[in-house]
C-alpha cells in the first residue's frame, strides 16, 4: 500500500512554565498537561481523544551518537508543546511512497488516549517500511479512532532506518553500551521502555503493553518479544504481515554488513568511524547506490531484497526460526494476497507482470533467487507448476500474474507466518490466534495487497487517500470496527473475542481455527485457506521447515 506520511512539521520550542499541577482536560478544545520523565508536555483534544505528538522518548542521535544506542531525552524546563509531529527518520525515496525531508533527529513519539486518567491497556504500533521508509506519523497509523473504540492508549513512533538503524560493524561501537548493531532495534527497546516508564501519565497500565506491528514491523515485535532484557515489558504481541529477517534475501551477514560499511567508507573518502562526521544525506544516498546494482553486481551476497537487523548475538542474538517462539499470547494476522502489494499499481517496486508461462518462470525465478541465489529456470518451472496445480485444485485463477503474486506473497510472508504459527503450537506455552484479512482491494488494485491492514485497523481507510483502494461503505466500516474490536480485546483480555466474530479458538494446524475477515459471511473460522500452496516451500526447505 502506498501511503503517505502526514507533513511533518518543526518541533515546537518551550512554553511558559505552568503553575500548580496539570489538571485532565475539561472539555474538547482544551490544553491537556502531562508530567513525562523528560518534563511537561500539552497536547490537544480531539474526537474524544487527546493526542501528543512528538514527544521526545531519547535523545536526537546526532553527532557523536549517530550509531549510538539511543539515550534517555534531555530533561526540559516549562512545557514543551506536543501537537505536531516530528520530522521522519532520515530514508531514501521510494517508489510511489512520496515522504518530506527526513531527518536525524526523529526519535519521538505520538500517544493518543482517551484520557489521562485511568489505566487502559497499552497498545505500541511499530510501523513498516522494509526497515529503510516509514513513519509513526504516516495517516494510515493515526491513532485516533482506535483509542477511542478500543479504550486504548496508542503510541506510535519513529526509529531510525537504513544505513542509520540496520547494520554492524564494530569499528562502530558504542563505548557506554557495548553496541555497535541494529541501532533501529535499539530504539525500539528504548522506546517500549518509555513508554512503562510513563504509559501512567497517559491513562494507560504500564503492567499491560501490547506490542504491534506491520511488515518490518511485525517481524520487530516478534525479535523484541525474545530479547531477555524486554522479558516483562511486552504482555502481548500482536503480529502483522511479518517477513522474519533471514539472509541472505532480508538481511545482511554480519561478515557482509562489515564488508558494505568498509565500502561505504571508501566511497566517501573516510573510515569506518568516521562516517559519523559525513553529511547526512550524502550517508543515506551512498548507502543506496551501493545496493543499487543488480544483486549479483553488489560487493556483498545478502542483503538482496531488503537490508533489516543484522545477527549480533545481542540485540538480534540469532535469526527467529532458530530461537525460542514467544512466551507471551499471540495474534498473528496475514492478508489474503499478501503479493499484491508487489504486483499491483501502487508497488513501492513497480514491475510489469508476466503474461505467459515464459515470463512467469522469469519472474518467479527472479524472486526465488532473492532467497536463493542459486536458484535456477528448473527450480522456477517446479514452483510454478506446483501453484498451477493447487489453484485448479482450489478454483483460483491460474493465469500468469496471479500465480506470480501468490508465489510472491507466500515466498515471503505467508509461507513463514503459517509455519511460524504451527511451531508455536509445538513449542510454545502461551495461544496464538490467526487471522487472515482478505477484504479486496478495489481495481485496478487486485487482491487483499500487503499493509491492506492497517487501514482498518486505525479506520483510517475512511480518509480519501484510502477510500478509492478499500472503499467506505457500510462493509468497510464494519471490518474495520470487527478488527478494532478484536485487536482491543486481545489487548485486554488476551482473548480477540468480539460480538460480531464466531468462537475462534487458539491456532491449531489441522482443526478450523483462523478466523477470515473479510470474505462472504465478513468473519468466518475456517482452516487455514491455501494450504497446498506451502507444500512447494516446505519440500525444497524453505525456512522454518514445518
Amino acid at each position: 500500500m502506498a501511503s503517505q506520511p502526514q507533513a511533518a512539521g518543526e518541533r515546537r520550542g518551550v512554553s511558559a512554565v505552568v503553575t500548580g499541577p496539570p489538571r485532565p482536560p475539561a472539555a474538547t478544545g482544551s490544553r491537556p498537561v502531562v508530567r513525562t520523565s523528560g518534563g511537561l508536555v500539552a497536547g490537544e483534544r480531539a474526537a474524544g481523544v487527546t493526542a501528543f505528538r512528538g514527544v521526545p522518548y531519547a535523545r536526537p542521535p546526532l553527532g557523536p551518537l549517530r550509531f549510538a544506542s539511543p539515550r534517555p531525552p534531555e530533561p526540559w524546563r516549562g512545557i514543551r508543546e506536543a501537537v505536531r509531529f516530528a520530522p521522519v527518520s532520515l530514508q531514501p525515496p521510494v517508489p510511489n511512497r512520496p515522504v518530506p525531508p527526513g531527518s536525524e533527529d526523529s526519535l519521538y513519539a505520538n500517544v493518543f488516549t482517551p484520557a489521562t486518567t485511568g489505566s487502559r491497556p497499552v497498545l505500541v504500533y511499530l510501523h513498516g517500511g522494509g526497515w529503510q521508509a516509514g513513519a509513526g506519523s504516516m495517516p494510515a497509523y493515526d491513532g485516533t479512532r482506535l483509542a477511542a473504540r478500543g479504550d486504548l492508549v496508542v503510541v506510535t513512533f519513529n526509529y531510525r532506518l537504513g544505513v542509520l538503524g540496520f547494520g554492524l560493524h564494530e569499528e562502530l561501537t558504542d563505548a557506554a553500551s557495548g553496541h555497535a548493531a541494529n541501532w533501529g532495534l535499539q530504539d525500539q527497546a528504548a522506546l517500549l521502555r518509555w513508554v512503562h516508564e510513563n504509559a501512567a501519565a497517559f491513562g494507560g497500565d504500564p503492567g499491560n503493553i501490547t506490542l504491534c506491528g506491520t511488515s518490518a514491523g511485525g517481524a520487530a515485535a516478534w525479535q523484541l518479544s525474545l530479547l531477555p532484557a524486554l522479558r516483562g515489558l511486552i504482555r502481548r504481541l500482536v503480529c502483522v504481515s511479518p517477513s522474519h529477517v533471514t539472509a541472505p534475501g532480508t538481511a545482511l551477514t554480519p561478515e557482509d554488513s562489515r564488508t558494505a560499511y568498509a565500502a561505504l567508507a571508501r566511497r566517501l573518502g573516510t573510515t569506518v568511524a568516521g562516517l559519523r562526521e559525513v553529511p547526512a544525506a550524502a550517508l543515506t544516498d551512498a548507502w543506496a547506490r551501493l545496493f543499487a546494482p543488480p544483486p549479483e553486481d553488489r560487493v556483498v551476497r545478502s542483503g538482496r531484497w531488503y537490508r533489516g537487523p543484522v545477527v549480533d548475538g545481542r540485540t538480534m542474538p540469532a535469526p527467529d526460526h532458530l530461537l525460542p517462539t514467544p512466551d507471551v499470547p499471540v495474534l498473528s494476522v496475514h492478508t489474503r494476497t499478501e503479493g499484491s502489494f508487489y504486483t499491483g499499481p501502487a508497488s513501492p517496486y513497480p514491475m510489469p507482470g508476466p503474461r505467459d508461462d515464459a515470463e512467469l518462470v522469469g519472474a518467479v525465478r527472479e524472486v526465488l533467487k532473492l532467497a536463493a541465489p542459486d536458484a535456477d529456470d528448473t527450480l522456477a518451472r517446479a514452483c510454478a507448476a506446483a501453484y498451477r496445480a493447487a489453484a485448479q485444485d482450489t478454483g483460483l485463477p491460474v493465469d500468469p500474474r496471479s500465480l506470480w503474486t501468490e508465489i510472491w506473497g507466500d515466498a515471503f510472508f505467508r509461507h513463514q507466518i503459517v509455519r511460524f504459527a504451527d511451531r508455536h503450537v509445538r513449542r510454545g506455552r502461551t495461544p496464538l490466534y490467526m487471522m487472515e484479512f482478505a477484504h479486496p482491494a478495489r481495481a485496478p488494485h487486485f487482491g487483499t495487497p500487503h499493509e491492506a491492514t492497517s487501514p482498518f485497523l486505525f479506520g483510517t481507510h475512511r480518509l480519501p487517500q484510502f477510500a478509492g483502494m478499500f472503499g467506505d461503505g457500510p462493509v468497510e466500516r464494519l471490518l474495520s470496527d470487527v478488527f478494532a474490536d478484536s485487536v482491543a480485546a486481545f489487548a485486554r483480555t488476551s482473548v480477540p473475542a468480539t460480538p460480531h466474530t464466531p468462537h475462534w479458538q487458539p491456532y491449531t494446524p489441522d482443526e478450523p481455527s483462523t478466523l477470515v475477515l473479510g470474505g462472504p459471511g465478513v468473519a468466518e473460522v475456517t482452516r487455514t485457506p491455501k494450504l497446498a500452496q506451502l507444500g512447494f516451500w516446505d519440500a525444497v526447505g524453505w525456512s522454518p521447515t514445518p
